[in-house]
């Protein structure tokens, strides 16, 4: 018995790390030099949870939402926690629409009160509330970042 629980410990941990996470992070560069720490949200599994019940973000985290071309694309805000910063970005990581404290929303939200986002770009930032006021980002400004291959 001994012998095939030993033998099952490395499935499991490998089980552990796979199911707990599985994020790819990347840093993404204010104009005044601010680091955000981002998860990579580039599957739509990823992208379906967001920062969906995270109950608090520290001002130096984040989401980068990786799309596959720059299009229009709507972010519902449905069981989210806290207030967001939502930024849309342009295929060279310029700003072309954002908002600031997009409102949380609860489960019990009816679908007609939820709020949601619209813009034009490749890539989405969810940040900390304040993010766009601290740092005084404008349509325009560039934000720094590389994926992973």
């Amino acid at each position: 018995m001994k012998k095939i629980l030993f033998g099952c410990l490395p499935l499991l941990a490998a089980w552990c790390l796979c199911a707990c996470g599985g994020y790819e992070y990347t840093t993404v560069t204010l104009p005044d030099g601010f680091a955000i720490r981002a998860a990579l949200a580039d599957t739509p599994q990823k992208s379906e949870k967001g920062l969906m019940f995270v109950k608090h973000l520290p001002a130096d985290e984040g989401m980068l939402f990786v799309f596959e071309r720059e299009d229009e694309h709507y972010f519902w805000m449905k069981n989210t926690l806290i207030d967001l910063d939502i930024i849309f970005l342009d295929p060279q990581g310029r700003i072309t629409v954002q908002y600031e404290r997009v409102p949380h929303t609860y489960t019990y939200t009816p679908d007609s009160e939820i709020p949601f986002v619209a813009g034009q770009g490749q890539y989405v930032l969810e940040a900390a509330a304040g993010t766009i006021t601290r740092h005084g980002l404008q349509a325009g400004d560039r934000l720094e970042f590389t994926l992973p291959k």
